[in-house]
Parts: C-alpha cells; sequence; structure tokens
C-alpha cells in the first residue's frame, strides 16, 4: 500500500474504542491560519497512546487518530504563521495535538501527514537524526510541566553553593531522562535519580551526580545518607514512574528545609496514593487555558528545546528502538508498550 497519493495519505485510524489501528488512505488536510503541516517521518509511543486505543481516553468521536511524538519534514505553512516559524523543507521535531483536540484525525501522529499548532514545533539540526528527534516531544512538555506544576520558575538558578539537590525518581525513562537534565544544566540543582543498575552510567552522563538502584530495600535510607554526607537539602522531586512513590515523599520529607516540600508526580494520582505529612505532591499538567498552554508551548519548543538541540546541551534521550512495518506495525509496538517491562528505550515506527 502506497504512503501517499494525490490528495490522500496514509494512516493508521481508531475505527472504535478498544479496537486495532486500522490502516487507511485518507485526505490530507489543510493547515489552519497558525499551524504547519508536516510530512511524518518517524513516530515515538508513549502510554497515552495505549491509553486513547484501549480506553478511548480523550477521544469525543471516531474515527480518530491517536500519537503525540513527530519528527519530519515541513511541507506547507498556514496564513499567519511568522516567518521565524520553520519554513517549507526544514526537519522538526513536533508535539502532535491528538488528545487536545480528542482524537481529531488531523491531528493525530499516527499518519504520513499530520496538522501541528506552530507553537508545538521545533527546528532540528542536521547532526540529529528522526529516530532521536521523534522521541523528543512528550518527554520535554511533561518534563516542564512538571516542573511548572509545583511552581518551580523556569529562570531558577542554583551554584554549587547552594547545595540545593532534587531527585529524579525514573531517571533512564523517557520523562525522567530529561527532567534530569533539566534540573542538572538549566537550574543548576545537584542531581540525585534512581534507575536500574545498569543504566547508572548513562543517568549521570545526562548530569545526574548521584544514581541510586531503585530495586534495592534501603534505597530510601541510601539516598538520605548520601544527601546528608554532601549537604544537600531536597525540597523537591521529580516522580517519573508509577511505582515507588511513597519513597520519594519519604525522601522529600527527610530532607526538605522548608515547610512543605513539592514533588511532581507524571502518574495519574488518586485518593489512594500514598501522602506523607509535609509534602505536596501534584499530577504533572500544562498550564490551564488555551493560551496559557500556547505561551507555555511556544517557550518550550520554539525557544528552549530549538536552542539546546542546536547547542547540544539536550540529549536526546533514552535510545530509540525501531519497530519495523512502519505504521501497519503501530498496533504490535502499543502491545510490547503496554506489557510494561521497557527500560531505559522508545518504542517507535518509521514512515
Amino acid at each position: 500500500m502506497a504512503s501517499y497519493t494525490e490528495g490522500q495519505h496514509l494512516a493508521a485510524m481508531l475505527l472504535s474504542k478498544g479496537g486495532p489501528l486500522t490502516l487507511c488512505h485518507r485526505p490530507t488536510p489543510t493547515p489552519g491560519p497558525n499551524e504547519l503541516l508536516i510530512a511524518v517521518h518517524a513516530v515515538a509511543f508513549n502510554p497515552v497512546d495505549g491509553y486513547q486505543r484501549n480506553f478511548g481516553l480523550f477521544i469525543s468521536s471516531y474515527p480518530a487518530i491517536l500519537g503525540s511524538d513527530v519528527a519530519g519534514v515541513v511541507l506547507s505553512a498556514g496564513s499567519a504563521v511568522a516567518a521565524s516559524a520553520p519554513p517549507p523543507g526544514t526537519r522538526v521535531t513536533a508535539f502532535a495535538a491528538a488528545f487536545f483536540e480528542q482524537g481529531n484525525p488531523d491531528y493525530g501522529a499516527l499518519q504520513t501527514r499530520v496538522i501541528v499548532p506552530v507553537e508545538n514545533v521545533a527546528p532540528i539540526p542536521d547532526a540529529v537524526s528522526f529516530q532521536d528527534a521523534a522521541m523528543l516531544p512528550m518527554a520535554v512538555s511533561t518534563a516542564w510541566a512538571g516542573w511548572y506544576t509545583i511552581g518551580l520558575p523556569r529562570d531558577t538558578k542554583y551554584t554549587a553553593a547552594d547545595k540545593k539537590g532534587v531527585l529524579v525518581w525514573g531517571g533512564a525513562g523517557s520523562v525522567g531522562s530529561v527532567a534530569v537534565q533539566i534540573a542538572a544544566r538549566l537550574f543548576g540543582f545537584v542531581v540525585y535519580a534512581t534507575a536500574s543498575e545498569k543504566n547508572h552510567a548513562y543517568v549521570k552522563s545526562l548530569g545526574a551526580s548521584r544514581v541510586f538502584d531503585y530495586k534495592n530495600a534501603g534505597v530510601v535510607e541510601e539516598i538520605v545518607k548520601a544527601a546528608k554526607e554532601d549537604g544537600l537539602s531536597i525540597d523537591v522531586a521529580y516522580h517519573a514512574t508509577p511505582q515507588n512513590f511513597k519513597e520519594t515523599l519519604d525522601v522529600v520529607k527527610t530532607l526538605k528545609f522548608v515547610e512543605t516540600g513539592k514533588v511532581a508526580m507524571a502518574a495519574p494520582m488518586d485518593e489512594n496514593s500514598p501522602k506523607v505529612e509535609g509534602v505536596e505532591a501534584k499530577f504533572v499538567l500544562n498550564p490551564e487555558g488555551l493560551e496559557a498552554r500556547k505561551e507555555q508551548f511556544r517557550f518550550v519548543y520554539n525557544d528552549w528545546l530549538k536552542e539546546k538541540l542546536v547547542s547540544g546541551d539536550l540529549v536526546p534521550s533514552p535510545k530509540a528502538r525501531v519497530v519495523e512495518g512502519g505504521l501497519g506495525s503501530a498496533n504490535k509496538a502499543l502491545d510490547e508498550l503496554m506489557k510494561g517491562g521497557i527500560s531505559s528505550e522508545k518504542l517507535l515506527v518509521e514512515t
């Protein structure tokens, strides 16, 4: 099946809740005034894609197209797109707005042509592959959203003399690896992180000062002991995995120098989630309201990510693993992702 015919393109469509993704041709849309049309070269997968496919999360009608993480080439721009935006022919990474658009087929990543709001796009240097670029959008957005959620200003800047520490639980994963880099290289925190022992050197290469094996029964005590040896306070933390939430709360409670410590939680929370006195935990969210979210994304993608990819200060992470078969392998990739057990890598397909 050809990936592109005149006026149409190939897509992996979700025809009904819980159903498999089905390959179809659909009309290629025209970008709105502040949008770009992108030729998709690679799409990376996130857990929310599986929840959308299996349970209809954030989908208002069918057929729908899922996916958020895209890398490709700009084909055309809307009438109001600024001259400073990536012009046609530019290689880009982009955060497709699938769940913000309730599954609207024009905006989901799993197709060979996708519409993306211009504020969700960053150009990528020639040295960055489409595979590596496709891993970034959701991870970068979620990492920044976590720091926003717990009230950490963008211009936060510490020095080693300040002895300010931060814990990133799950430092080898997609979101955690970006959170480590922002905390260490931009904010100036002394970063403690957790990861499997095999990933310790990798997480240290991203900027972590110390890395602890989350599988160890005494990991909380190890972190507390290390922080006291280093003379650190840890007032804030980023918890980037669904497990071991109580351990992060306990670390912050023990090591905080403020009245209320704060933890950004990337996985959903409910009334049964652990609670610890003196520590406030919040589920990671981008700013409420369309204009506030657009401003956040303009900063994240148009400014910060663009600059850091050029300078090399942001390392695309974790490792990309291509699931062979293009869009036709999207179900296979999602099935593997939702089974769990994937560590320090991100699944993607090439189109």
